[in-house]
């Protein structure tokens, strides 16, 4: 894959999964307006964050970081890629199923796990009946990541990434349906999460079948690839266990002060926009271009795509970050304050938005330093930086919460982060040319911080002298779409007098994408 088909690729994808955060706002805004933070809302946040946790350790975490680099070069070999693809589907739909079963049986246990909080109190039984119906969505999406790795692999990103746009568009109509025919929101919220997972299944089951790939499960071997592939990808679950003891982590200590579950749940999809666009896509696209190169022996492709990935992700993701930190409130409020959901939230909630964004350039660069280690099928150094940042999440997270409440998890969350982008940057050090950064990065990347300021100045004083309309019904929404302009106006022509990048790379780039 050419560096411009690299970033083609990543805007095809980051433009799909824009428009899934985007309906994901959408399906947030409606959740928060007809639940707003109570029990029904945060039994409900947990019930669907429990598969959500177990999909980081079948999906697109620890499964699919061992799964593309074997595919990918079993493809490009002339191998019999199709054969391996189907082994691990029937072998993963195998596990799954036994786990999906065991799970429901275990669902009390789960929740405690997951919010001790909610014990003795409606939240508690609430949940426990909703995660038994949401469970066996981690069967399907765990099988629909599987058939995206195929595709991503064979450089196929649209059905893949337009799969996600499903859940949102599902999850808001059974709220338009349910609320217009008198059913409980929650319930059918819950009810739809195992049906949208279907959906996604069958969309990029269907595409792989018309790319050449059709995989049907059938009697389980446990052939010497699957057994390579369950060493390599152990290490990658262990990881991908540890970041999820992570959320767990800040979801205990949310469940114990009321609404905070819910606000960090808000904060969350705020930064996951940019995060999801641009990480994500960064990601789905750069491990199999890096394993097809390192295969080919490709060094010096290799380190331009690293670094045009990392350009690329920087210069979207650090102006994004510095917006969240300058106006997290006039965000929040327009985005979320209706309904059920109050000012106190939208104080709340901006607060843990802030903080988020000031390690959103770090979750990011986690994206494109991993492929670096998981190219290599390297998993087990990615292991130790997650034990890493596990105890420095759980040492903030639970040493700092007596004294500043619920933010104690995400400043935890945000400054592992950290840490750990740094412990990559320094393991990947050995690992020669490939991994090294070239002087074009190095020359735009302080021009892209320089510019980024320079935006969040001006956000601020354009936000400072027009408060008054973010408080005004129906005016809100134009005036913050007007502040995002100015936002992304200022940013880019800055930028560019500066020399942080080329406008007209990004639009070439996005012609080759549609």
């Amino acid at each position: 894959m050419k560096p411009i088909r690299l970033v083609s690729g990543f805007l095809t994808v980051g433009l799909w999964t824009l428009v899934s955060r985007l309906m994901g706002f959408v399906r947030d805004i409606m959740i928060a307006a007809y639940l707003g933070t109570g029990p029904v809302a945060e039994a409900f946040l947990i019930a669907f964050s429990l598969p959500n946790m177990f999909r980081r350790f079948f999906a697109e975490g620890a499964f699919n970081m061992a799964f593309v680099p074997m595919f990918s070069k079993k493809f490009e070999a002339g191998e019999d890629a199709e054969k391996f693809a189907n082994d691990a589907f029937t072998g993963l739909a195998t596990v799954l199923i036994a786990f999906t079963v065991i799970a429901m049986a275990a669902m009390p246990w789960l929740v405690l796990a997951m919010a001790s909080g909610f014990a003795g109190d409606e939240r508690f039984d609430l949940a426990v009946d909703y995660g038994r119906i949401a469970f066996p969505y981690i069967l399907f999406i765990s099988l629909a990541a599987l058939l995206s790795g195929v595709l991503n692999s064979i450089g196929r990103f649209t059905a893949a990434a337009a799969a996600p746009v499903l859940l949102n568009v599902l999850f808001i109509a059974g709220m338009v349906l349910g609320h217009a025919l008198g059913w409980p929101v929650g319930d059918t919220l819950v009810w739809t999460v195992p049906l949208a997972g279907f959906a996604q299944m069958a969309l990029v089951w269907y595409a792989a079948h018309k790319a050449g790939f059709t995989l049907r499960f059938t009697r389980p071997k446990f052939t010497p690839e699957l057994k390579r592939l369950a060493i390599i990808a152990a290490p990658a679950a262990l990881s991908g266990g540890v970041v999820q003891v992570n959320l767990l982590i800040g979801r205990q200590i949310a469940s114990f002060f009321d609404g905070a579950v819910a606000w960090l749940s808000y904060a969350d999809r705020l930064y996951q926009l940019p995060l999801g666009v641009v990480g994500i896509a960064i990601g789905v696209v750069l491990l199999p271009d890096l394993s097809r190169r390192l295969r080919g022996g490709d060094i010096d492709g290799s380190r331009d795509a690293f670094n045009r990935a990392c350009e690329m992700s920087l210069a979207l993701t650090i102006p994004a970050a510095v917006a969240l930190m300058v106006i997290p409130v006039p965000l929040v409020q327009v985005l979320f304050e209706r309904g059920a959901f109050g000012s106190d939230d939208t104080m709340n909630t901006a607060i843990a938005v802030a903080v988020y964004g000031l390690g959103l350039p770090a979750f990011v660069m986690q994206k494109t330093l991993q492929p670096l280690f998981f190219a290599r099928e390297d998993t087990r150094r990615p292991f130790y930086i997650a034990l890493a940042s596990l105890a420095i999440t759980a040492t903030m997270a639970i040493g700092l919460a007596p004294f500043i409440g619920f933010i104690a998890s995400a400043i935890a969350t945000t400054l592992s982060a950290w840490v750990a982008v740094l412990i990559l940057w320094i393991m990947s050090r050995p690992m020669g040319e490939a991994a090294q950064f070239d002087n074009r990065f190095k020359r735009r990347i302080w021009r892209i911080v320089l510019a980024s300021l320079a935006m969040g100045a001006v956000l601020w004083f354009s936000y400072g002298s027009a408060a008054f309309f973010f408080g005004l019904p129906h005016i809100r929404y134009l005036a913050l779409f007007i502040l995002v302009m100015i936002g992304m106006v200022s940013y880019f022509l800055i930028g560019q007098l500066i020399g942080a990048f080329r406008i007209r790379e990004f639009a070439g780039a996005f012609r080759r994408s549609r």
